[in-house]
């Protein structure tokens, strides 16, 4: 039976996953070399954003505790290891942390006579596990993997701002085993974790490695493939992309899943994840140049809509309120974000663009990055105020009530570039002089832009 586990690295991953184990009633030791993210989780605090992960904390603070150092590992049943691994120039996964912290958990292991099982969580490259971080374990440790101890490739499919629900959650489980025995025990504990009953998937490390890059590498071109939609729905009158994307996700070879026109895919894995797939197949002589045209038309998407923001403000420039500067909506996280893109493509236009922003939660990752370029809103109503135009860049729910703060402003002659069509059947409640502009609705002269 596993008792006690070790969760290395405390990220926006790692503590969601430490916290559920902990709340399913695991005895957690979370390991981080940030001292003061430990002091914070040790206090009950959480140091990220993550919906329901404060919660957790709460609830469970009895079987979780964190530290930053390695000893702790010396008494685990089963380590995972959730350490960011970079992109590196080249579309691969950087090992540098998955080594680091490989060292100091074959260190520990070295310490103790118990089998344990080491799982990899992080994505790596296929191949990566076996010929990097399996000999790394059993150099350090002294100890021989399938013999002393155990190794397992686990990577998740969770999106940021749904992290609890998706650990909980899941459509499916995989595991990929070094052999049937740390199988076993993984899978038990993600039998006790989930809630749901998820498939789960056991196969050979390398199988698990592709069907995570594969996997996301898919999703991008299906998202791609609905922007592209969006954009030649534009152009055929009486033509509309959730009308179109209703029906193709009837057929169940398609399905509705990721399949809504709007901005560009973005985050810290879908973008880095189809590179690498591109790369994986190139190192193996393979041709996988869909993954190359899927990001070029992905960055085209950006273009397209700076280049329509400049139209419709015309020669003499105007002042742009984007709402929505997350990647996603549930994140603060703004990393390959469509918004921060589109508005860096604007900043290039000169001093007849000015540019106020507003989220309700990345402001301050924002101000990171933009700096003072942009100016900075508090709420809503401050953003679009004296805005010429406003651009519904996250689908937040919040911005559902855009109507009625329009009504207390008295912005009679804006122009709204609703990039998801959320206010599609509101349209009747804006101000009469406003403009609507629903992205993948029939716009005349949309094929000029």
């Amino acid at each position: 039976m596993v008792g006690k586990v070790c969760v290395v690295g405390l990220g926006k991953l790692g503590l969601p996953f430490a916290a559920c184990l902990a709340y399913k009633g695991y005895d957690v030791v979370g390991i981080d070399i940030d001292r003061s993210k430990v002091n914070l989780i040790n206090q009950g605090k959480s140091p990220i954003y993550e919906p329901r992960l404060q919660e957790l904390l709460e609830k469970c603070s009895t079987n979780l505790r964190a530290t930053s150092e390695f000893q702790a590992i010396v008494d685990a049943d089963v380590v995972f290891i959730v350490v960011n691994t970079p992109s590196k120039e080249d579309g691969s996964y950087s090992l540098d942390q998955v080594l680091s912290a490989a060292q100091m958990v074959g260190e520990a292991m070295r310490l103790t006579k118990k089998y344990q099982v080491i799982v990899l969580v992080s994505t790596v490259m296929p191949g990566d596990t076996e010929n990097y971080l399996k000999p790394s374990l059993e150099h350090v440790s002294g100890k021989k993997c399938g013999r002393d101890f155990g190794l397992c490739y686990n990577p998740e499919f969770i999106a940021l701002g749904n992290v609890i629900e998706g650990l909980l959650n899941p459509d499916f489980v995989l595991i990929g085993e070094y052999d049937r025995r740390c199988g076993d025990i993984v899978e038990q504990i993600y039998k006790k974790m989930c809630e749901n009953d998820p498939p789960i998937e056991r196969m050979s490390i390398i199988n698990a490695e592709i069907v995570k890059i594969a996997l996301n590498s898919y999703i991008t071109m299906k998202i791609t493939f609905a922007n592209v939609l969006a954009e030649i729905c534009e152009r055929y009158e009486g033509a509309d992309i959730d009308v179109v994307t209703r029906a193709l996700g009837r057929d169940r070879r398609v399905s509705p899943y990721y399949l809504k026109g709007g901005l560009s895919y973005g985050g810290p894995c879908f973008p880095r994840d189809n590179r690498a797939f591109y790369l994986c197949a190139k190192r193996v002589g393979c041709d996988a140049r869909f993954a190359l045209v899927t990001d070029e038309l992905n960055e085209h998407q950006n273009e397209r809509v700076a280049s329509l923001i400049l139209k419709e403000l015309g020669d003499k420039g105007g002042k742009v309120a984007f709402l929505g500067l997350s990647y996603k909506p549930g994140t603060d996280v703004i990393e390959e974000s469509a918004s921060i893109k589109i508005i860096k493509r604007l900043l290039q236009s000169g001093d007849k663009v000015r540019i106020i922003v507003y989220d309700p939660i990345a402001i301050a990752a924002t101000k990171r990055v933009l700096g003072e370029h942009v100016e900075y809103a508090e709420n809503m109503e401050e953003c679009i105020k004296d805005a010429d135009l406003c651009v519904i860049a996250t689908p937040w729910q919040d911005f559902l009530e855009l109507p009625d703060v329009l009504s207390r402003v008295n912005n009679n002659d804006l122009i709204i570039i609703d990039c998801w069509r959320m206010l599609r059947d509101r349209v009747a409640q804006l101000p009469s002089r406003c403009k609507y502009i629903g992205l993948g609705l029939y716009r005349k002269g949309a094929s000029s832009t």
